[in-house]
């Protein structure tokens, strides 16, 4: 078997102060599954005020994938890290750096390099085009959750 990195990047903008869109993002719930648009559960074992991991099952098309996550946060950073640790694609790592962009503005730059395997090494041809996939099924993830931001914290305004 081969591994191989696919790398890939998009960003995601808020209309919050960097540091709402930051406390938001980082308030991990069990419900955070169905925000993103999945069917599943999380369960969250918090291991100290930054660390936690996250167990999540995932029920689509009749089947159910589980992954078991390390998220670490660094707040004076305004980023946080989530490793793949069981489930598919494990030893992948994503990066979200929040970014001000002023007063009440704010984006989420996403980096990812998801570790994947098969019988042979791709193309790089190949592998640009899972980077673009990945990017765009990725940044759909977050357009849903800005959506949930702005139901959350447009209410409070």
């Amino acid at each position: 078997m081969h591994y191989y990195t696919v790398h890939y990047k998009f960003s995601q903008s808020f209309q919050f102060s960097v540091q709402a869109a930051y406390d938001w993002a980082t308030d991990y719930d069990e419900d955070d599954l169905s925000l993103m648009g999945f069917q599943g559960k999380r369960e969250i074992e918090r291991v100290d005020s930054d660390t936690l991991v996250l167990y999540d099952t995932y029920f689509s098309d009749g089947r159910t994938t589980r992954k078991k996550r390390l998220v670490r946060m660094f707040p004076e950073l305004l980023m946080l890290t989530n490793t793949r640790l069981a489930g598919p694609m494990k030893h992948s790592q994503f990066v979200y750096q929040f970014v001000a962009e002023g007063k009440n503005r704010s984006r989420l730059d996403f980096t990812g390099a998801q570790v994947e395997r098969s019988a042979k090494k791709p193309s790089p041809g190949k592998i640009a085009a899972l980077s673009r996939q990945y990017a765009r099924e990725d940044s759909v993830l977050w357009v849903n959750l800005a959506k949930a931001m702005e139901k959350d914290l447009g209410a409070r305004r």
